[in-house]
């Protein structure tokens, strides 16, 4: 586990640090933010439709394999950048091309990771994995905007993409070292090694499991509206900072420092979570959210940073509670095609929050739009948990001479 860390976030930095540097080139090619946000949103797009294949392939396949595949190919597409930029030969045709095919590796990618690595703990520790999960990737993140600056200023825009290219080798040629703990890994066995019915019968047997599993679809409910209506922090305060604060880019880095270091507490504080519930998610947002009424009223910036950091404490808490809900509540045999199913979902309101926030913000302003949005948050996801409460909360009624229970206390066993 320690190695798979190491290695993660080497990676993660790589990563952080091309998405940086790409953001920089495609500015630098057309002079368009417009053109910026496409290229993300072409990276980000496969996900929408083939998440759900690449969940099922990771559950049909060797995770460890699939995993040093999917790394290699997004080293070599790193590679490949690379040299072309060194040979001046990038424009913006083949640039998106290549983030859509960063795009397309990253469906399978993504979910064979984030298995692997709680197949290397025993499953009662699988909620501080994924602690440490969230911790490697703020650091990484952090690391790589800071390497990205070194990069474009001494050594050229084509050594961020070689040195990404490295960083996923080095994933690769990590993973065939790692031990899982024994019977963490699925027994794949007819269907699921591929010897019976076709791929669309497997990805619909995990949308199936997903629609009739109630505490996921209300995990994917509070995620849902706590990620369209707050989260885009890097949008909403930094207009809130350089608008009605009247502070500067400096004063908004800071802010988003505060941001940074909040999260990384939160991972530590998520990573000693034993056992992470919907519940406890929805609390968390919802405490978010009113966190972020109080941030959208602040006077002044020194209030804002007194605010900023339990914000974001409560919001990488309730990120790590429902990851770690959501790759431990499905049977193995299922777990990447849940996470596939969720990769799809997720991506829409990932790229549907940001225009309606930015709606709202027109409608409303900085502040109108995070007070509006932290009240809908806790107030949608406080509604839910009180209907919730008012279905679960029946009389307890025990019958001795029969020796059945029923009413709440059934309720609780089923869960």
């Amino acid at each position: 586990m320690r190695w798979w860390s190491v290695a993660n976030f080497v990676s993660n930095a790589g990563t952080w640090m091309q998405l940086t540097v790409q953001n920089l080139l495609v500015l630098q090619i057309t002079g368009s933010a417009a053109a910026t946000g496409l290229s993300m949103s072409v990276q980000a797009a496969p996900a929408l439709l083939m998440s759900v294949l690449g969940g099922a392939a990771v559950d049909r396949w060797p995770r460890r394999l699939t995993a040093a595949v999917s790394q290699a190919l997004l080293g070599a597409v790193a590679f490949v950048m690379a040299l072309l930029v060194a040979l001046d030969r990038l424009d913006m045709t083949v640039l998106l091309v290549l983030a859509a095919v960063t795009g397309v590796v990253a469906t399978v990618d993504g979910p064979a990771c984030a298995l692997l690595g709680n197949d290397l703990v025993p499953a009662e520790d699988v909620p501080s994995a994924i602690g440490v999960g969230a911790l490697v990737h703020s650091a990484g993140r952090l690391v790589g905007a800071a390497l990205a600056g070194i990069a474009v200023g001494f050594l050229g825009t084509a050594f961020a993409y070689a040195a990404n290219g490295m960083s996923f080798l080095f994933v690769a040629a990590v993973i065939p070292f790692l031990r899982p703990v024994r019977g963490s890994e699925p027994v794949r066995t007819g269907a699921d090694r591929g010897a019976g019915p076709p791929a669309s019968m497997t990805v619909r047997e995990g949308l199936g499991f997903f629609a009739r599993r109630s505490r996921l679809v209300a995990l994917a409910g509070v995620t849902a509206v706590s990620t369209v209506f707050g989260r885009n922090y890097g949008l909403t305060l930094a207009v809130l900072v350089t608008g009605p604060l009247a502070g500067g880019a400096g004063a908004f880095g800071t802010v988003s420092t505060v941001l940074a270091v909040g999260g990384i507490l939160g991972a530590l504080l998520g990573g000693r979570l034993r056992r992470p519930s919907v519940r406890l998610v929805g609390v968390l947002a919802a405490a978010g959210g009113l966190l972020q009424v109080v941030a959208g009223l602040s006077p002044s910036l020194g209030v804002l940073l007194v605010v900023v950091l339990p914000m974001a404490v409560v919001e990488s808490v309730s990120d790590t509670a429902g990851t770690a809900v959501l790759q431990t509540d499905p049977p193995a045999h299922l777990r990447g095609r849940v996470l596939g199913v969720w990769g799809s979902i997720g991506t829409v309101w990932s790229l549907g929050g940001p225009p309606a926030l930015g709606l709202l913000m027109e409608a409303a302003g900085a502040r109108g739009a995070l007070v509006a949005g932290g009240l809908l948050i806790a107030g949608a996801i406080g509604s839910g948990l009180l209907v919730r409460t008012r279905r679960t909360g029946q009389p307890v009624i025990v019958r001795e001479e029969e020796g059945d229970v029923t009413g709440r206390d059934a309720l609780d066993t089923a869960a």
